[in-house]
């Protein structure tokens, strides 16, 4: 599985880079704030809602610490959809330390 650490992202985000980030948290989670451009479909709707991705695209998978945005991930790629984990996910974006 593919990865980058959530600095290296916002360096690509801020550059003007065109990324297609999926934010897998909860509705009340996103409320609080994404990542600019990134598309919300929660862990439990990846399955069903992969066919929506496009295959030959890289997809920058992203959750809370970092742990279901794996999850989504190996969904996803079982599915041949390309992927990257951010490590570390939001608290990393949001200069969090992760416990």
């Amino acid at each position: 599985m593919k990865t980058i650490t959530a600095d290296e992202l916002q360096q690509r985000v801020e550059a003007g880079e065109e990324l297609n980030i999926i934010d897998v948290r909860e509705l009340d989670e996103v409320a609080v704030g994404m990542i600019p451009g990134a598309q919300h479909i929660p862990l439990g709707e990846v399955e069903e809602r992969a066919g929506e991705l496009e295959a030959g695209k890289e997809y920058y998978m992203v959750c809370r610490a970092g742990r279901r945005s794996e999850m989504a991930c190996s969904i996803l790629e079982s599915n041949n959809i390309d992927t990257v984990n951010v490590e570390g996910g939001m608290m990393a974006w949001n200069g969090e330390t992760i416990a």
